[in-house]
Protein backbone atom coordinates (compact mmCIF):
# COMPACT_ATOMS: atom_id res chain seq x y z
CA UNK A 1 0.00 0.00 0.00
CA UNK A 2 1.73 3.14 -1.22
CA UNK A 3 -0.60 5.64 0.48
CA UNK A 4 -2.70 5.39 3.63
CA UNK A 5 -6.36 6.02 2.77
CA UNK A 6 -8.10 8.55 4.99
CA UNK A 7 -11.31 10.59 4.93
CA UNK A 8 -10.80 14.17 6.16
CA UNK A 9 -13.45 16.25 7.94
CA UNK A 10 -13.59 19.60 6.09
CA UNK A 11 -17.00 20.91 7.19
CA UNK A 12 -16.62 24.68 7.72
CA UNK A 13 -12.83 24.59 7.31
CA UNK A 14 -10.85 26.69 4.85
CA UNK A 15 -9.18 25.09 1.82
CA UNK A 16 -6.88 26.93 -0.57
CA UNK A 17 -7.07 26.22 -4.31
CA UNK A 18 -4.38 27.92 -6.39
CA UNK A 19 -5.13 28.24 -10.12
CA UNK A 20 -7.72 29.85 -12.35
CA UNK A 21 -8.31 27.22 -15.03
CA UNK A 22 -10.83 24.45 -15.60
CA UNK A 23 -8.90 21.81 -13.65
CA UNK A 24 -8.62 24.04 -10.57
CA UNK A 25 -12.36 24.75 -10.76
CA UNK A 26 -13.14 21.03 -10.99
CA UNK A 27 -10.94 20.32 -7.97
CA UNK A 28 -12.70 23.00 -5.95
CA UNK A 29 -16.21 21.61 -6.52
CA UNK A 30 -15.96 18.33 -4.51
CA UNK A 31 -14.24 20.27 -1.72
CA UNK A 32 -17.29 22.54 -1.50
CA UNK A 33 -19.57 19.48 -1.59
CA UNK A 34 -17.67 18.18 1.46
CA UNK A 35 -18.53 21.41 3.30
CA UNK A 36 -15.18 23.20 2.91
CA UNK A 37 -14.88 26.95 2.56
CA UNK A 38 -12.86 27.18 -0.66
CA UNK A 39 -10.47 30.08 -1.12
CA UNK A 40 -9.46 30.18 -4.78
CA UNK A 41 -6.54 32.29 -5.96
CA UNK A 42 -5.06 32.65 -9.47
CA UNK A 43 -1.56 33.15 -8.02
CA UNK A 44 0.05 31.93 -4.82
CA UNK A 45 0.97 34.02 -1.82
CA UNK A 46 2.29 32.44 1.40
CA UNK A 47 -0.18 34.53 3.37
CA UNK A 48 -3.03 32.56 1.75
CA UNK A 49 -2.03 29.48 3.77
CA UNK A 50 -2.98 31.07 7.08
CA UNK A 51 -5.66 28.97 8.77
CA UNK A 52 -6.24 26.53 5.91
CA UNK A 53 -6.67 22.80 6.44
CA UNK A 54 -5.71 21.74 2.92
CA UNK A 55 -4.13 23.16 -0.23
CA UNK A 56 -4.53 22.23 -3.90
CA UNK A 57 -2.65 23.60 -6.89
CA UNK A 58 -3.51 23.41 -10.63
CA UNK A 59 -3.51 25.68 -13.68
CA UNK A 60 -0.98 28.04 -12.08
CA UNK A 61 2.54 29.13 -13.06
CA UNK A 62 5.27 26.63 -12.27
CA UNK A 63 6.95 28.90 -9.71
CA UNK A 64 3.65 29.25 -7.84
CA UNK A 65 3.10 25.48 -7.75
CA UNK A 66 6.62 24.86 -6.46
CA UNK A 67 6.26 27.57 -3.81
CA UNK A 68 2.84 26.28 -2.73
CA UNK A 69 4.18 22.75 -2.30
CA UNK A 70 7.22 23.87 -0.34
CA UNK A 71 5.36 26.33 1.90
CA UNK A 72 2.48 23.96 2.68
CA UNK A 73 4.82 21.09 3.53
CA UNK A 74 6.92 23.31 5.80
CA UNK A 75 3.76 24.24 7.76
CA UNK A 76 2.45 20.66 7.91
CA UNK A 77 -0.52 21.45 5.66
CA UNK A 78 -1.53 18.60 3.32
CA UNK A 79 -0.96 19.69 -0.28
CA UNK A 80 -1.82 18.27 -3.68
CA UNK A 81 -0.38 19.58 -6.94
CA UNK A 82 -2.44 18.05 -9.72
CA UNK A 83 -0.51 15.52 -11.86
CA UNK A 84 2.72 16.28 -9.97
CA UNK A 85 3.10 13.45 -7.43
CA UNK A 86 6.63 14.56 -6.51
CA UNK A 87 5.13 17.83 -5.17
CA UNK A 88 2.28 16.19 -3.25
CA UNK A 89 1.90 15.12 0.36
CA UNK A 90 -1.48 13.57 -0.48
CA UNK A 91 -3.24 12.42 -3.63
CA UNK A 92 -6.92 12.62 -4.53
CA UNK A 93 -8.68 9.38 -5.47
CA UNK A 94 -11.42 8.70 -7.98
CA UNK A 95 -14.63 9.10 -5.97
CA UNK A 96 -18.01 7.38 -5.99
CA UNK A 97 -20.44 9.54 -4.04
CA UNK A 98 -23.29 7.64 -2.41
CA UNK A 99 -23.70 10.04 0.49
CA UNK A 100 -23.36 9.36 3.32
CA UNK A 101 -21.26 6.56 1.79
CA UNK A 102 -18.13 7.50 -0.13
CA UNK A 103 -16.01 5.05 -2.11
CA UNK A 104 -12.51 6.10 -3.11
CA UNK A 105 -10.25 4.33 -5.64
CA UNK A 106 -6.59 5.16 -6.03
CA UNK A 107 -3.69 3.81 -8.06
CA UNK A 108 -1.21 5.64 -5.87
CA UNK A 109 -0.63 8.09 -8.71
CA UNK A 110 0.63 5.31 -11.02
CA UNK A 111 -2.40 5.12 -13.32
CA UNK A 112 -5.17 7.68 -12.60
CA UNK A 113 -7.06 6.77 -15.77
CA UNK A 114 -7.18 3.12 -14.67
CA UNK A 115 -8.58 4.24 -11.30
CA UNK A 116 -11.32 6.17 -13.11
CA UNK A 117 -12.16 3.14 -15.26
CA UNK A 118 -12.46 0.99 -12.15
CA UNK A 119 -14.65 3.67 -10.58
CA UNK A 120 -17.00 3.45 -13.56
CA UNK A 121 -17.31 -0.31 -13.13
CA UNK A 122 -18.01 -0.05 -9.41
CA UNK A 123 -20.55 2.74 -9.97
CA UNK A 124 -22.53 0.40 -12.23
CA UNK A 125 -22.66 -2.20 -9.42
CA UNK A 126 -23.64 0.21 -6.62
CA UNK A 127 -26.79 2.19 -7.40
CA UNK A 128 -27.44 5.53 -5.65
CA UNK A 129 -30.04 3.80 -3.43
CA UNK A 130 -27.19 2.44 -1.31
CA UNK A 131 -26.70 5.99 -0.05
CA UNK A 132 -30.35 6.12 1.05
CA UNK A 133 -29.93 2.77 2.79
CA UNK A 134 -26.88 4.08 4.67
CA UNK A 135 -28.82 7.23 5.63
CA UNK A 136 -31.66 5.09 7.00
CA UNK A 137 -29.19 3.09 9.09
CA UNK A 138 -27.71 6.34 10.40
CA UNK A 139 -31.19 7.46 11.41
CA UNK A 140 -31.53 4.38 13.63
CA UNK A 141 -27.89 4.19 14.74
CA UNK A 142 -28.31 5.36 18.34
CA UNK A 143 -31.40 3.26 18.95
CA UNK A 144 -29.73 0.16 17.46
CA UNK A 145 -26.72 0.56 19.73
CA UNK A 146 -28.98 0.92 22.76
CA UNK A 147 -31.29 -1.97 21.87
CA UNK A 148 -28.47 -4.28 20.76
CA UNK A 149 -25.42 -3.66 22.96
CA UNK A 150 -23.90 -7.01 21.95
CA UNK A 151 -21.76 -6.36 18.85
CA UNK A 152 -22.24 -9.80 17.31
CA UNK A 153 -26.02 -9.64 17.70
CA UNK A 154 -26.10 -6.09 16.33
CA UNK A 155 -24.12 -7.15 13.29
CA UNK A 156 -26.53 -10.03 12.61
CA UNK A 157 -29.53 -7.70 12.66
CA UNK A 158 -27.89 -5.13 10.40
CA UNK A 159 -26.68 -7.75 7.93
CA UNK A 160 -30.23 -9.07 7.65
CA UNK A 161 -31.62 -5.56 7.14
CA UNK A 162 -28.99 -4.59 4.58
CA UNK A 163 -29.45 -7.72 2.49
CA UNK A 164 -33.14 -8.47 2.98
CA UNK A 165 -36.58 -6.99 2.34
CA UNK A 166 -35.76 -3.67 4.04
CA UNK A 167 -33.03 -3.02 1.47
CA UNK A 168 -35.39 -4.01 -1.36
CA UNK A 169 -37.90 -1.44 -0.15
CA UNK A 170 -35.27 1.31 -0.07
CA UNK A 171 -34.19 0.45 -3.62
CA UNK A 172 -37.86 0.65 -4.65
CA UNK A 173 -38.18 4.13 -3.11
CA UNK A 174 -40.34 2.96 -0.18
CA UNK A 175 -38.12 4.21 2.62
CA UNK A 176 -40.82 4.65 5.24
CA UNK A 177 -41.88 1.02 4.76
CA UNK A 178 -38.21 0.06 5.19
CA UNK A 179 -38.06 2.18 8.35
CA UNK A 180 -40.92 0.15 9.81
CA UNK A 181 -38.88 -3.02 9.25
CA UNK A 182 -35.98 -1.39 11.10
CA UNK A 183 -38.40 -0.70 13.99
CA UNK A 184 -39.58 -4.30 14.00
CA UNK A 185 -36.01 -5.60 14.00
CA UNK A 186 -35.33 -3.65 17.20
CA UNK A 187 -38.47 -5.00 18.85
CA UNK A 188 -37.75 -8.61 17.84
CA UNK A 189 -33.98 -8.99 18.12
CA UNK A 190 -32.91 -12.60 17.52
CA UNK A 191 -31.23 -14.67 20.18
CA UNK A 192 -27.52 -15.20 19.93
CA UNK A 193 -27.03 -18.14 17.60
CA UNK A 194 -23.73 -19.00 15.96
CA UNK A 195 -22.89 -21.05 12.90
CA UNK A 196 -19.78 -22.59 11.41
CA UNK A 197 -18.91 -22.50 7.71
CA UNK A 198 -16.35 -25.06 6.53
CA UNK A 199 -14.89 -23.08 3.63
CA UNK A 200 -12.47 -24.23 0.96
CA UNK A 201 -9.98 -21.49 0.14
CA UNK A 202 -8.72 -23.24 -2.98
CA UNK A 203 -5.03 -23.33 -3.92
CA UNK A 204 -4.17 -19.90 -2.55
CA UNK A 205 -5.20 -17.43 -5.26
CA UNK A 206 -7.98 -15.23 -3.88
CA UNK A 207 -9.75 -15.02 -7.25
CA UNK A 208 -10.05 -18.83 -7.40
CA UNK A 209 -12.31 -18.83 -4.35
CA UNK A 210 -16.06 -19.11 -4.85
CA UNK A 211 -18.18 -15.98 -4.53
CA UNK A 212 -19.91 -17.53 -1.53
CA UNK A 213 -16.56 -18.11 0.18
CA UNK A 214 -15.53 -14.51 -0.42
CA UNK A 215 -18.84 -13.22 0.93
CA UNK A 216 -18.62 -15.34 4.08
CA UNK A 217 -15.07 -14.16 4.74
CA UNK A 218 -16.35 -10.61 4.68
CA UNK A 219 -19.10 -11.45 7.18
CA UNK A 220 -17.29 -13.74 9.65
CA UNK A 221 -16.70 -12.78 13.28
CA UNK A 222 -13.94 -15.37 13.63
CA UNK A 223 -11.69 -17.06 11.05
CA UNK A 224 -10.01 -20.31 12.05
CA UNK A 225 -7.40 -20.95 9.40
CA UNK A 226 -4.69 -23.39 8.34
CA UNK A 227 -1.02 -22.94 7.49
CA UNK A 228 -1.56 -22.82 3.73
CA UNK A 229 -3.95 -19.84 3.80
CA UNK A 230 -2.11 -16.83 2.37
CA UNK A 231 -2.52 -13.15 3.18
CA UNK A 232 -4.25 -12.48 -0.16
CA UNK A 233 -7.13 -14.68 1.00
CA UNK A 234 -7.15 -13.43 4.59
CA UNK A 235 -7.25 -9.85 3.31
CA UNK A 236 -10.80 -10.53 2.12
CA UNK A 237 -11.93 -10.77 5.74
CA UNK A 238 -13.32 -7.94 7.82
CA UNK A 239 -10.56 -5.96 9.48
CA UNK A 240 -12.04 -6.57 12.91
CA UNK A 241 -12.54 -10.31 12.43
CA UNK A 242 -10.64 -12.38 14.99
CA UNK A 243 -8.12 -14.72 13.32
CA UNK A 244 -7.10 -17.99 14.98
CA UNK A 245 -4.21 -19.94 13.46
CA UNK A 246 -4.41 -23.72 13.82
CA UNK A 247 -1.91 -24.72 11.15
CA UNK A 248 -0.27 -28.11 10.82
CA UNK A 249 2.90 -29.36 9.21
CA UNK A 250 3.85 -32.98 8.68
CA UNK A 251 4.42 -34.78 11.99
CA UNK A 252 3.82 -31.56 13.97
CA UNK A 253 0.36 -30.26 14.85
CA UNK A 254 0.37 -26.99 16.77
CA UNK A 255 -3.29 -27.64 17.62
CA UNK A 256 -4.72 -31.17 17.85
CA UNK A 257 -7.71 -31.94 15.63
CA UNK A 258 -9.86 -32.70 18.68
CA UNK A 259 -9.02 -29.26 20.08
CA UNK A 260 -9.97 -27.61 16.78
CA UNK A 261 -13.32 -29.41 16.88
CA UNK A 262 -13.93 -28.19 20.42
CA UNK A 263 -12.91 -24.65 19.46
CA UNK A 264 -15.41 -24.51 16.59
CA UNK A 265 -18.22 -25.75 18.82
CA UNK A 266 -17.35 -23.27 21.56
CA UNK A 267 -17.20 -20.28 19.21
CA UNK A 268 -20.55 -21.14 17.63
CA UNK A 269 -22.21 -21.58 21.03
CA UNK A 270 -20.93 -18.13 21.91
CA UNK A 271 -23.01 -16.74 19.04
CA UNK A 272 -20.15 -16.22 16.60
CA UNK A 273 -20.28 -16.57 12.83
CA UNK A 274 -17.23 -18.77 12.25
CA UNK A 275 -15.41 -19.46 9.00
CA UNK A 276 -13.20 -22.53 9.23
CA UNK A 277 -10.88 -21.78 6.33
CA UNK A 278 -8.99 -24.64 4.71
CA UNK A 279 -6.69 -24.84 1.72
CA UNK A 280 -8.22 -26.63 -1.26
CA UNK A 281 -11.55 -28.27 -0.51
CA UNK A 282 -12.57 -29.04 3.09
CA UNK A 283 -13.81 -32.53 2.20
CA UNK A 284 -10.77 -33.63 0.16
CA UNK A 285 -8.05 -34.68 2.63
CA UNK A 286 -8.87 -31.60 4.68
CA UNK A 287 -10.38 -33.25 7.78
CA UNK A 288 -13.56 -31.33 7.08
CA UNK A 289 -15.53 -34.51 7.54
CA UNK A 290 -14.25 -34.92 11.10
CA UNK A 291 -15.15 -31.34 11.93
CA UNK A 292 -18.60 -31.68 10.37
CA UNK A 293 -19.25 -34.78 12.46
CA UNK A 294 -18.16 -32.99 15.64
CA UNK A 295 -20.41 -30.01 14.89
CA UNK A 296 -23.36 -32.26 14.11
CA UNK A 297 -22.86 -34.22 17.33
CA UNK A 298 -22.80 -30.96 19.30
CA UNK A 299 -25.98 -29.68 17.65
CA UNK A 300 -24.18 -26.75 16.00
CA UNK A 301 -25.43 -25.51 12.63
CA UNK A 302 -22.85 -25.66 9.86
CA UNK A 303 -22.50 -25.36 6.09
CA UNK A 304 -19.83 -26.71 3.75
CA UNK A 305 -18.56 -24.36 1.03
CA UNK A 306 -16.45 -26.28 -1.51
CA UNK A 307 -13.17 -25.06 -2.91
CA UNK A 308 -10.83 -25.87 -5.79
CA UNK A 309 -8.88 -28.89 -4.56
CA UNK A 310 -5.13 -29.20 -5.15
CA UNK A 311 -5.31 -31.80 -7.91
CA UNK A 312 -7.60 -29.60 -10.01
CA UNK A 313 -5.54 -26.47 -9.46
CA UNK A 314 -2.21 -28.21 -10.09
CA UNK A 315 -3.48 -29.88 -13.24
CA UNK A 316 -4.97 -26.67 -14.62
CA UNK A 317 -1.81 -24.65 -14.11
CA UNK A 318 0.40 -27.45 -15.45
CA UNK A 319 -2.06 -27.95 -18.36
CA UNK A 320 -2.59 -31.59 -17.51
CA UNK A 321 -6.01 -32.98 -18.53
CA UNK A 322 -6.88 -35.24 -15.61
CA UNK A 323 -9.10 -37.22 -17.96
CA UNK A 324 -8.89 -37.56 -21.72
CA UNK A 325 -11.28 -39.41 -23.98
CA UNK A 326 -8.44 -41.05 -25.93
CA UNK A 327 -6.36 -42.41 -23.04
CA UNK A 328 -7.62 -41.67 -19.55
CA UNK A 329 -11.17 -42.24 -18.34
CA UNK A 330 -10.67 -42.22 -14.58
CA UNK A 331 -8.93 -40.10 -11.98
CA UNK A 332 -8.19 -41.16 -8.40
CA UNK A 333 -7.28 -38.94 -5.46
CA UNK A 334 -5.22 -40.68 -2.74
CA UNK A 335 -3.18 -39.51 0.22
CA UNK A 336 0.51 -40.20 0.64
CA UNK A 337 0.36 -40.05 4.42
CA UNK A 338 1.82 -43.11 6.11
CA UNK A 339 0.41 -45.05 9.03
CA UNK A 340 3.07 -46.31 11.42
CA UNK A 341 5.64 -45.71 8.68
CA UNK A 342 3.73 -47.68 6.04
CA UNK A 343 1.86 -46.33 3.02
CA UNK A 344 -1.56 -47.93 3.44
CA UNK A 345 -2.92 -47.98 -0.13
CA UNK A 346 -4.62 -50.58 -2.31
CA UNK A 347 -2.12 -50.46 -5.18
CA UNK A 348 -3.65 -53.13 -7.42
CA UNK A 349 -6.94 -51.25 -8.12
CA UNK A 350 -5.00 -48.05 -8.74
CA UNK A 351 -2.98 -49.74 -11.47
CA UNK A 352 -5.93 -51.60 -13.02
CA UNK A 353 -7.98 -48.41 -13.49
CA UNK A 354 -5.40 -47.15 -16.03
CA UNK A 355 -6.31 -43.61 -15.02
CA UNK A 356 -4.64 -40.56 -13.55
CA UNK A 357 -3.44 -40.92 -9.96
CA UNK A 358 -3.18 -37.72 -7.92
CA UNK A 359 -1.30 -38.29 -4.68
CA UNK A 360 -1.69 -35.61 -2.01
CA UNK A 361 1.19 -35.10 0.45
CA UNK A 362 3.12 -37.81 -1.34
CA UNK A 363 6.70 -36.60 -1.59
CA UNK A 364 7.99 -38.17 1.64
CA UNK A 365 6.43 -41.55 0.86
CA UNK A 366 7.33 -41.40 -2.84
CA UNK A 367 9.69 -44.42 -2.75
CA UNK A 368 6.97 -46.57 -1.13
CA UNK A 369 4.44 -45.30 -3.66
CA UNK A 370 6.76 -46.19 -6.54
CA UNK A 371 7.51 -49.66 -5.20
CA UNK A 372 3.86 -50.45 -4.52
CA UNK A 373 2.69 -49.38 -7.98
CA UNK A 374 5.50 -51.18 -9.81
CA UNK A 375 4.95 -54.34 -7.79
CA UNK A 376 1.34 -54.38 -8.97
CA UNK A 377 2.12 -53.96 -12.65
CA UNK A 378 2.49 -50.25 -13.39
CA UNK A 379 4.72 -49.71 -16.43
CA UNK A 380 8.02 -48.24 -15.22
CA UNK A 381 7.97 -45.75 -18.11
CA UNK A 382 4.61 -44.24 -17.04
CA UNK A 383 5.01 -40.44 -17.03
CA UNK A 384 4.76 -38.65 -13.69
CA UNK A 385 5.22 -35.18 -12.27
CA UNK A 386 5.85 -33.48 -8.93
CA UNK A 387 3.97 -30.20 -8.48
CA UNK A 388 4.98 -28.06 -5.53
CA UNK A 389 2.82 -25.18 -4.19
CA UNK A 390 0.30 -25.98 -6.89
CA UNK A 391 -2.18 -23.38 -8.08
CA UNK A 392 -0.15 -20.45 -6.77
CA UNK A 393 2.29 -18.09 -8.47
CA UNK A 394 5.07 -20.13 -6.81
CA UNK A 395 4.10 -23.41 -8.50
CA UNK A 396 7.09 -25.57 -9.47
CA UNK A 397 7.03 -28.76 -11.51
CA UNK A 398 9.41 -31.65 -12.01
CA UNK A 399 8.59 -34.32 -14.59
CA UNK A 400 10.02 -37.78 -15.24
CA UNK A 401 9.25 -41.40 -14.39
CA UNK A 402 8.56 -42.46 -10.82
CA UNK A 403 12.07 -43.91 -10.57
CA UNK A 404 13.57 -40.59 -11.67
CA UNK A 405 11.34 -38.49 -9.42
CA UNK A 406 12.03 -40.60 -6.34
CA UNK A 407 15.77 -40.18 -6.90
CA UNK A 408 15.63 -36.45 -7.64
CA UNK A 409 12.95 -35.31 -5.17
CA UNK A 410 15.12 -34.91 -2.03
CA UNK A 411 17.38 -32.39 -3.76
CA UNK A 412 14.60 -30.69 -5.71
CA UNK A 413 11.91 -30.04 -3.11
CA UNK A 414 11.73 -26.71 -1.29
CA UNK A 415 9.49 -28.16 1.45
CA UNK A 416 6.27 -26.78 0.03
CA UNK A 417 3.08 -28.86 -0.24
CA UNK A 418 3.63 -31.23 -3.15
CA UNK A 419 1.26 -33.28 -5.28
CA UNK A 420 2.41 -36.35 -7.24
CA UNK A 421 0.64 -36.81 -10.59
CA UNK A 422 0.96 -40.18 -12.37
CA UNK A 423 -0.50 -41.41 -15.65
CA UNK A 424 -0.62 -40.96 -19.40
CA UNK A 425 -2.58 -37.72 -18.99
CA UNK A 426 0.65 -36.23 -17.62
CA UNK A 427 2.31 -36.85 -21.00
CA UNK A 428 -0.53 -35.06 -22.76
CA UNK A 429 -0.07 -32.15 -20.39
CA UNK A 430 3.64 -32.09 -21.11
CA UNK A 431 2.87 -31.90 -24.83
CA UNK A 432 0.71 -28.84 -24.22
CA UNK A 433 3.25 -27.00 -22.13
CA UNK A 434 5.42 -24.30 -23.59
CA UNK A 435 6.70 -22.72 -20.40
CA UNK A 436 10.43 -22.81 -19.83
CA UNK A 437 10.39 -22.98 -16.02
CA UNK A 438 9.25 -26.61 -15.83
CA UNK A 439 12.13 -28.81 -14.73
CA UNK A 440 12.83 -32.00 -16.63
CA UNK A 441 15.20 -34.67 -15.39
CA UNK A 442 17.89 -35.13 -18.06
CA UNK A 443 18.33 -38.63 -19.53
CA UNK A 444 21.63 -39.22 -17.75
CA UNK A 445 19.89 -38.80 -14.39
CA UNK A 446 17.58 -41.74 -15.03
CA UNK A 447 17.64 -44.53 -12.49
Amino acid sequence: MRHFPIFLELQGRSVLVVGAGEIATRKAEPLRMAGAVVIQRARFSPADLEGVALAVGADAPEEDLLALSLSARSRGIPVNIVDRPELCSFITPAIIDRAPMTIAISSGGAAPILARLIRARIEALIPPAYGRLAALADRFKSRIRTALPDLVQRRRVLERLFTGHAADLVFAGQEEEAARLFEQALDNAPEKQGMVFLVGAGPGAADLMTLRAQRLLGEADVIVHDRLIGEAVLDLARRDAHRIYVGKVRAHHCVLQEDINDLLVSLARDGKKVVRLKGGDPFVFGRGGEEAEALHAAGVAFEVVPGVTAALACAAQARIPLTHRATTRAVTFVTGHTKEGRLDLEFEPLVKLHGTIAVYMGIVSLPQLRDGLFANGLDRTTPAMLIERGGSHRQRELRGTLDELAAAAPGWTQNGPTLVMIGHAVARGIALQERSFIDTIPPQASV
